[in-house]
């Protein structure tokens, strides 16, 4: 009896559809194509239908249907560190994304942990997140994504690939962008060359270190095995690196291409502070593109990746899959370019001219 009761005061209290359309004064399909995901509806009108469904109490039948849960308009994300600017800014341009669509964001660091990432993965679980989009995804990464897909919580991967995973992916071309990288280098006439990349277990940073030795190679130049180093994603871990190939005056590389604009600016402040030159002794270029790198004070040749379009790919792609779980899973690959800075050893008569766009 009593369950009956509860029942029918739900049932009577149920706010329709047309309801939150009334107190907005909109239409029943708008809040229908609000809560669908749908485009169409200005990101005005989407936040106050939304708004409003919130404080009516209004759930969507046919998204309740496919959860078999309601929204919490939750998003979970996952970075290595913010200490990287690069992470940053991501994270930045996907709350921006997310709160034109009247979502919040969890965001959650692992430190290239995986211990530490499972444990995130637990908790945007339990906390019953609508979707997570992860910058932070391990190449092989069977248990985090496994929690994830048992809660039926759709993930995005910005900029790392993680094979097996049911999950889509917004990046660049990395192999593309490094060859483009390693052979400007080259052609400023080098032939003693270092890699600096992060953590191989990255896709993103094991392509790039792949795509750096096999453009060397394909010009005649070999990188040994003591000059491809990985390190940890921030200034310090370019600094611990650049002492491991800089130490020696007399076996030093003449150039050093970096997988991540934060090592290489670590490499360049351990040259600074150790009389090495940049770039007459030492040629030293980025990816990335952060703008500070990409500053005249700085002016780091570098891989541009477009971050804020990226961020909006990835919230858009997962928010469709949050709307409709049968979505295909989706691969996007976003342009990219490289800025000629004075690093790489151009000079400055020569960076717009040859600073070219790349798609």
């Amino acid at each position: 009896m009593v369950k009956d009761g509860l029942s029918g005061m739900a049932a009577r209290s149920r706010v329709s559809a047309a309801q939150v359309a009334r107190a907005c004064g909109v239409s029943p399909a708008t809040v229908s194509y609000v809560f669908n995901g749908k485009s169409g509806v200005s990101s005005t009108v989407r936040r106050q239908v939304i708004e409003k469904a919130n404080e009516l109490g209004y759930r969507s039948p046919l998204t309740s249907a496919m959860h078999n849960r309601s929204l919490t308009r939750v998003i979970g994300l996952i970075v290595p560190s913010m200490v990287n600017y690069m992470h940053m800014h991501w994270a930045q341009a996907i709350i921006e994304a997310a709160a034109e669509e009247g979502y919040d964001v969890f965001v959650s660091t692992t430190g290239d942990d995986p211990e530490r990432l499972a444990q995130v993965a637990s908790t945007f679980a339990a906390r019953n997140v609508d979707g997570v989009i992860s910058t932070g995804g391990m190449r092989l990464d069977a248990r985090s994504y496994g929690t994830l897909h048992s809660a039926r919580i759709p993930v995005v991967n910005l900029s790392r690939a993680v094979e097996h995973a049911d999950a889509s992916f917004i990046g660049i071309d990395d192999a593309l962008a490094a060859r483009e990288l390693m052979n400007h280098v080259l052609d400023h006439g080098v032939d003693k060359i270092a890699t600096v990349i992060g953590p191989r277990f990255s896709t993103a940073s094991a392509e790039r270190e792949h795509a750096f030795v096999e453009a060397a190679g394909e010009r005649g130049i070999n990188i040994p095995g003591r000059w491809r180093v990985s390190t940890r994603l921030h200034r310090n871990g370019g600094r611990i690196a650049a002492q491991e190939l800089l130490g020696d005056p007399a076996g030093r590389p003449e150039a050093i291409v970096c997988g991540s604009d934060e090592v290489a600016l670590g490499v360049v402040e351990y040259s600074i502070v150790n009389g090495i030159s940049i770039p007459e002794d030492l040629l030293v270029v980025g990816s990335d593109g952060l703008a500070r790198s990409r500053s005249p004070l700085l002016g780091l040749t570098t891989i541009v990746q477009p971050v804020v379009d990226m961020a909006k790919a990835a919230f858009s792609v997962l928010l469709e899959r949050i709307a409709d779980p049968g979505t295909p899973l989706r691969t996007v690959i976003c342009p990219h370019r490289i800025h000629i800075g004075t690093s790489c050893g151009c000079n400055s008569d020569e960076t717009n001219a040859l600073s070219t766009s790349r798609s």
